[in-house]
């Protein structure tokens, strides 16, 4: 049985996920939503720090950088 990640953080670099929901409350699930992190986005993990703090996503055709709680709001399909 394949069972895909639920948060981006738990996505291996290299991999292409649909962000399917934001959770998350006030001015950080505000600021993953102005970064361009909504619903239907398609995200690419390009890289992971060593300690995997923080990651470097492509989203909407620029690079980004997350720390692991950031990428814990974001969940994806």
């Amino acid at each position: 049985m394949d069972v895909s990640p639920k948060t981006l953080n738990q996505v291996k670099v290299g991999t292409t996920v649909t962000v399917t929901r934001v959770t998350g409350s006030g001015p950080l699930r505000q600021r993953i939503l102005d970064m361009g992190l909504t619903k239907g986005a398609e995200v690419k993990v390009r890289k992971m720090a060593p300690l995997g703090d923080p990651l470097e996503v492509k989203v909407r055709g620029y690079e980004l950088s997350l720390r692991k709680a950031e990428a814990a709001c974001i969940c994806v399909g």
